[in-house]
C-alpha cells in the first residue's frame, strides 16, 4: 500500500470499497507514547465511511425462501403480564368447553369474577366444616377449656346488653324489637373470636363422625362437647357473680337484668325443650352459613342471634347466664335451676343443632361425596 495511504481509485472502485475488500487481519503496529499512528487512523475512517454500504446490503431475494418475519407487537413480545388470568378469548364462547345457552364471557378477568362471585356449593361448605371440626376435635384439653371459659364469659354481654336496653326504653309495646338486639352482642364475641361455644360446635364436631362412625370419633366428640360445656357453665356464673356482687351496674340496669332472667326461666321445662330446638338449630343455621358469607359475617350473626332474643327461644349457655343470676340475687334453688332449666334447654340445643340440622346437612351432600 502506497505510504500515502489508499489509492483514490483501483480498479475502477472508491478507496472505501478497497478497504472493505482488504484483508481484516493486520500485524500489530508498536506506538511511541505521545505520537498518533497515520495508518490506524486512516483505517478507522475508512471502516466508519464503509458503515452506510454494509446497512444497504440486499439479500439474494431468489435463493432466500423463508417467509418473510414480521415484528412482534409490543403485548406479544413483552408476553403475559405476570398475575393475570388466562387469555381465553381463543375459544368462541370465552372459556373452554361453554355450552350453548351460556352467557359470553369475554376474556379471563371475566370468568375469574364469575367464579368468584358464584355461591360456595353445598359440599364445599360440608368439608370446610368437617375439616375444622377435625381440628376442633384434636386440640389439647387445655385449650378447649380456657375456650370454653372465655366463650361463658363472652355470651353473659347478651343478657346484660339486653338489660341496658331495656332500661333505658319506655315500657312499650315495640320495646322488644329494640331491646333484643343486644342479645346478640355476646355472640358476636364468641364466634367472631372463635371462642368455644357448647351450641357452636356441635355441628362442626358432629360431621366428620357422620362421614366416619367410629368408636374413636364418637368419644372425641364426647370429649370436645364434656369440656366445653363444662368450661361455659363456668364462665357464665364468674360472669353472673360478677355483674351482682360487684356493684358495677345502676339499680335500674339490675333490676331489668332480673326480670329478663326470670322471663327467660318462667316456661316448664316442656316448653324450654321445644324452643331449646329452634335456638340449636339457629346456631348451627350461623355455622353453616358463615363460609360463603365473606363479607357480611356479622349481619348474619346479629339477625340470627336477634331472632332467638325476640323469640324468647331457649340457649342453654346464655340462659345459664341468666339462671345464675336468679339463684345469687334472688336465692332460687340450684337443682331447680338445673333441672327445671339447664337440662331441658341444653337437650333441646342438642336435637335441634346435632339430631336435627347436622344430620340433614350431611344427608344434602351424602351423594355427592366421595
Amino acid at each position: 500500500m502506497p505510504r500515502g495511504g489508499p489509492p483514490r481509485r483501483r480498479d475502477g472502485l472508491s478507496h472505501q470499497m478497497w478497504h472493505a475488500r482488504a484483508p481484516a487481519s493486520r500485524a500489530p503496529i508498536t506506538i511511541a507514547p505521545g505520537r498518533t499512528p497515520r495508518r490506524a487512523a486512516t483505517a478507522s475512517k475508512s471502516r466508519r465511511a464503509m458503515q452506510p454500504f454494509a446497512r444497504s446490503r440486499v439479500p439474494d431475494r431468489m435463493s432466500d425462501t423463508s417467509p418473510p418475519k414480521t415484528a412482534p407487537s409490543p403485548a406479544t413480545a413483552a408476553g403475559p403480564k405476570a398475575g393475570s388470568p388466562p387469555d381465553l378469548t381463543s375459544d368462541p364462547t370465552g372459556r373452554p368447553g361453554a355450552g350453548s345457552g351460556e352467557a359470553l364471557v369475554r376474556d379471563g378477568r371475566e370468568e375469574e369474577e364469575v367464579r368468584d362471585r358464584a355461591r360456595l356449593r353445598a359440599p364445599i361448605v360440608y368439608e370446610i366444616l368437617r375439616r375444622d371440626g377435625e381440628d376442633e376435635l384434636d386440640r389439647p384439653m387445655a385449650s378447649l377449656w380456657w375456650s370454653g371459659v372465655a366463650a361463658g364469659l363472652s355470651i353473659g354481654f347478651s343478657p346484660l346488653s339486653e338489660a341496658l336496653l331495656r332500661s333505658h326504653l319506655p315500657d312499650a309495646a315495640w320495646r322488644p324489637l329494640i331491646e333484643n338486639f343486644g342479645y346478640a352482642v355476646g355472640f358476636l364475641i364468641v364466634i367472631l373470636a372463635r371462642q368455644q361455644l357448647f351450641t357452636e360446635n356441635t355441628i362442626a364436631a358432629v360431621l366428620p363422625i357422620c362421614s366416619s362412625p367410629t368408636r374413636k370419633a364418637f368419644g372425641k366428640m364426647l370429649r370436645l362437647w364434656g369440656i366445653v360445656f363444662a368450661a361455659n357453665m363456668v364462665g357464665a356464673v364468674v360472669f353472673s357473680a360478677f355483674l351482682v356482687w360487684s356493684g358495677l351496674l345502676s339499680g335500674e340496669v339490675m333490676e331489668a337484668l332480673v326480670e329478663i332472667s326470670r322471663e327467660a326461666v318462667a316456661p316448664g321445662p316442656g316448653a324450654l325443650v321445644i324452643r331449646g330446638i329452634a335456638a340449636g338449630w339457629l346456631i348451627a343455621s350461623v355455622v353453616w352459613i358463615l363460609p360463603s358469607a365473606e363479607n357480611s359475617r356479622m349481619l348474619v350473626i346479629v339477625l340470627i342471634t336477634y331472632l332467638i332474643g325476640l323469640g324468647e327461644f331457649a340457649h342453654v349457655v346464655a340462659g345459664s347466664v341468666e339462671a345464675s343470676v336468679l339463684v345469687l340475687h334472688d336465692g332460687a334453688s340450684v337443682v331447680s335451676s338445673v333441672v327445671l332449666f339447664i337440662l331441658p334447654a341444653l337437650l333441646g340445643n342438642i336435637i335441634g343443632g346435632t339430631a336435627l340440622f347436622s344430620l340433614l346437612a350431611y344427608g344434602q351432600v351424602h351423594h355427592e361425596l366421595r
